[in-house]
């Protein structure tokens, strides 16, 4: 009997969950994808938890501030982080990377939420109308296009690095602070081309910019016309992402509880609109799945490096 009430007393917190407020610790700015995507994610399980999340912005050393801050917080659930693409797969492969906290050992995975859709753009005034043309021209003239990126280790940068290499190619990186300014000098000629998220470059589609080609194997509703970089290049798909990770020890009960929120509202159809206009598509993945696409995407991610001899100074 005494071994039977210490398990109900137990198991008390984990079925009480949540009892106080819930937070998602975002590592970027206001208003940009990231950010989006955390306050779409507090709507969704909003009515699970009888609560919406507050959504908390750390910002800085590319969201290791944010994931710090929650791998020292309570491992009780009720703080949770955006864990991306690049927290996850990338800084940790790149030789001289700062990171105050090992991601692998210092947080667990929780769910993969969206994926985010990558494409290859250039000027609209650029010669180039299709992927099979920038290959041909860089192949003609080794060293002489560019290629812009959101920053040394982005993904962008190790995106385009990846392109180079299964192409055979010679391209020049043209780190920015940020992709937004990247797409900026790509609209104005500046730079030859940038493969980063739809999202970035979605409103300016026809405009400033010329979609070639998506870069994930996917594609996007949004531009049903659009081909595949694959199609030049034989194998190519670059997967971007944003999911949740909680802090290493949080318990199994808390991580369930999470997961069947995140579930239940990510499966909501008006949700699943707004992430699409955002170029954004709905990729919900339990604890396991997500960590084996951490596991696949560190594995090509750690490769595209090496070759690339790329490091941060």
């Amino acid at each position: 009997m005494a071994v039977f009430a210490a398990a109900i007393l137990a198991a008390a917190p984990a079925a009480a969950f949540p009892d106080r407020p819930v937070r998602i610790l975002g590592g970027f700015a206001a208003g940009g994808t990231s950010d989006i995507v955390n306050r779409l994610t507090a709507e969704a399980v909003a009515a699970s938890f009888g609560q919406r999340p507050v959504v908390e912005i750390r910002t800085g050393a590319n969201g290791f501030i944010a994931a710090a801050e929650a791998a020292r917080s309570p491992a009780d659930g009720h703080t949770v982080v955006q864990c991306s693409t690049g927290l996850l797969t990338i800084t940790p492969e790149l030789p001289g990377a700062q990171m105050p906290i090992d991601p692998a050992r210092d947080l667990v995975p929780i769910a993969n939420l969206v994926h985010s859709t990558q494409v290859i753009v250039v000027s609209a005034r650029s010669p180039y109308r299709s992927v099979a043309e920038v290959v041909a021209a860089a192949r003609a003239r080794p060293g002489t296009l560019t290629y812009a990126s959101a920053g040394i280790g982005a993904v962008s940068h190790l995106s385009g690095a990846r392109f180079a290499q299964m192409g055979g190619l010679e391209l020049v990186h043209v780190p920015y602070r940020g992709a937004a300014p990247g797409v900026l000098d790509v609209a104005a000629g500046r730079a030859d081309l940038i493969i980063t998220n739809l999202g970035d470059v979605a409103g300016q589609v026809g405009e400033g910019l010329r979609l070639l080609a998506f870069a994930d194997g996917i594609g996007s509703p949004r531009f049903p016309d659009a081909g595949q970089v694959s199609e030049a290049l034989p194998g190519y798909a670059i997967s971007g992402w944003f999911g949740l990770c909680g802090p290493r020890g949080m318990p199994e009960a808390a991580v369930a509880r999470w997961v069947e929120a995140l579930r239940t509202g990510f499966a909501d159809e008006a949700l699943q609109r707004r992430l699409l206009e955002n170029g954004l598509t709905p990729r919900f993945e339990d604890p396991a799945r997500f960590a084996r696409t951490i596991a696949d995407d560190r594995a090509m991610w750690g490769e595209t490096i090496r070759a690339a001899r790329i490091r941060v100074e």
